[in-house]
């Protein structure tokens, strides 16, 4: 065989190898983009129907059940009160995910305001707005939030808020970064060059293409809004007890870890890492699949 025939011979082994390769890595993607999936729609039927996987009231106490560990009539065991922990954290779903969601949407708003400023108005405009950010981002987002909690006073709305106006300066920096570079794009360009308005070019070609990738930034940052108003709500400034609220109810269990009820944390805990690393994973393929498309 000569030496051109077996360069070709391995250079289509090489392309099927890749190509079989390329094969194998997408179901891959595809088998955990399901099995993501599955996760979220549990935690959002828990959210929306909790009584189809829980029915109970999460609020009923039976002292005589107090403390009681896992068991087949109480997966997740008792607290100190007699109530199911398994019922309170399905039914903890609801007030757990919509402080996170809805903090992500407003921080997500705040965001979109200053970033669209900044990447479209004038340098004045554009320079003060990224201060204003700069000032922001010298806080831990964390601490800001404790700050305006401390300021406006402890309560389920005032955390949503406080985690939501925490989290819009990275939102602002990463919708600048995005709409000028789609503002230098050919695309945009070439809509001005054919006369388009400046408003048209705004709403038909700048802003879906910035629009879409925050699809996978809003996913990516509930996760990390999930876990601020839990953290909020376990040093006791979100909601109080005897609410299902999953901070609270870790905070709650953490007094009772010395006697061995290590269920009262655990499983509240493993909700809130369940939410987060969920959403986490759905925005990173989400990333994936806007990059493969662009």
């Amino acid at each position: 065989m000569s030496l051109e025939a077996a360069a070709v011979r391995d250079a289509r082994a090489g392309s099927g190898g890749r190509r079989s390769g390329r094969a194998g890595s997408g179901s891959r993607r595809g088998v955990w983009l399901a099995v993501w999936l599955g996760v979220t729609a549990l935690y959002v039927l828990a959210a929306v129907f909790p009584q189809l996987l829980a029915p109970g009231n999460p609020l009923a106490v039976n002292p005589a059940d107090a403390f009681s560990p896992p068991s087949p009539e109480h997966p997740f065991g008792t607290d100190e009160s007699g109530r199911g922990v398994y019922t309170r954290v399905v039914h903890g779903a609801a007030s757990s995910l919509t402080i996170g969601a809805l903090a992500t949407a407003i921080g997500l708003a705040l965001g979109a305001v200053f970033g669209l400023a900044a990447g479209l108005g004038p340098r004045w405009l554009d320079f003060g707005t990224t201060r204003i950010v700069e000032v922001f981002f010298a806080f831990p987002g964390i601490l800001l939030a404790l700050l305006l909690i401390v300021l406006a006073g402890p309560g389920v709305v005032t955390t949503t808020i406080a985690v939501g106006l925490s989290t819009a300066p990275g939102y602002a920096r990463l919708i600048r970064s995005q709409v000028l570079r789609v503002r230098a794009s050919a695309y945009v360009e070439a809509d001005l060059v054919l006369g388009r308005s400046r408003w048209h070019t705004f709403a038909r070609t700048l802003l879906p293409n910035v629009a879409w990738p925050l699809f996978s930034l809003a996913t990516l940052g509930l996760g990390q809004a999930i876990v601020w108003a839990a953290a909020l709500s376990y040093l006791g400034l979100g909601e109080p007890p005897p609410s299902p609220e999953w901070g609270s109810m870790l905070s709650a269990g953490r007094l009772y870890l010395p006697t061995g009820s290590w269920w009262l944390t655990i499983f509240p805990g493993t909700a809130i890492v369940g939410a987060a690393v969920t959403a986490t994973m759905l925005g990173r393929i989400m990333q994936q699949r806007t990059r493969q498309a662009s």
